[in-house]
């Protein structure tokens, strides 16, 4: 079953690598990591294996709260989350949710509609930056 709201892609890197290029691109960018979860390493101190899988999440508060000022439900999808992580057969992949399919794309009732040029002015970076960074840590570019 495949989800459409989610994008996935593969890296030709190693898991740690790839993480590494990641964190590397978002600092690049302008962005601030706000937290790296390594679900593996949760797993192994509950006594459970888990193949190498990370969520790193990150943002640029400025653009994050101007996007919350003029839709507050926007907070539900920040900040920006990548997850990095590595298949049966061993090979890295990134995922991300599909911005389009964001419930921040939804009008609340409160501020411009999710279509207006100054909603997009906002949120129309922070779609194109899960994209970046993935061809960034993959190392396609």
């Amino acid at each position: 079953m495949t989800d459409t709201a989610l994008i996935t892609i593969g890296s030709k890197h190693s898991f740690a690598e790839t993480l590494k290029r990641l964190n590397s691109a978002i600092h690049s960018a302008g962005m601030t990591v706000f937290a790296v979860f390594d679900h593996a390493a949760a797993a192994g101190e509950a006594g459970l294996s888990l193949r190498p899988t990370a969520v790193i999440a990150f943002g640029n508060p400025a653009a994050g709260t101007k996007l919350m000022q003029a839709n507050q439900v926007a907070g539900i999808d920040l900040p920006l989350k990548i997850l990095v992580w590595e298949d049966q057969a061993g090979a890295t992949k990134l995922t991300h949710h599909d911005p389009q399919s964001s419930p921040a794309n939804i009008r609340s009732g409160r501020g411009p509609h999710p279509r207006s040029q100054e909603w997009q002015s906002f949120w129309l970076p922070l779609q194109k930056a899960p994209r970046r960074m993935l061809i960034y840590s993959c190392g396609k570019r």
